[in-house]
């Protein structure tokens, strides 16, 4: 199993991770580094497990906003695709009545031929 080296709040720490998801836990641990930059900006030196704990409920709030929006997105998908089979279905029905009085036609006017 790979390890990767991580810095956050300026300590280095070393993780595992799985084959070939090196460059994303880098990625991750970056991320989380900038939210506890943007704190000590914000908060000053408060200490590293304080630091840690509100970049965590931090990163948190905004995992669960992000769920939220998905959630209400797939139903707003949910809702158009509905739409749109009923839509299908009115389109479908009108083309097969069309159809049907073409082909009504067609026989009417075979049969007056005969």
């Amino acid at each position: 199993m790979p390890q990767v080296a991580v810095q956050i709040n300026g300590k280095t720490y070393r993780m595992a991770c799985d084959e070939g998801q090196e460059a994303h836990l880098l990625d991750l641990a970056q991320r989380f580094d900038r939210t506890i930059h943007q704190l000590k900006g914000s908060f000053g030196e408060i200490g590293d497990q304080r630091l840690t704990v509100m970049a965590g409920v931090m990163v948190t709030d905004e995992l669960v906003a992000l769920q939220h929006k998905i959630t209400g997105l797939e139903s707003e998908l949910a809702k158009l695709r509905v739409g749109t089979g009923g839509q299908r279905e009115d389109q479908i029905s009108e083309a097969l009545n069309k159809t049907a009085e073409r082909i009504e036609k067609i026989s009417a006017k075979l049969t007056s031929v005969d």
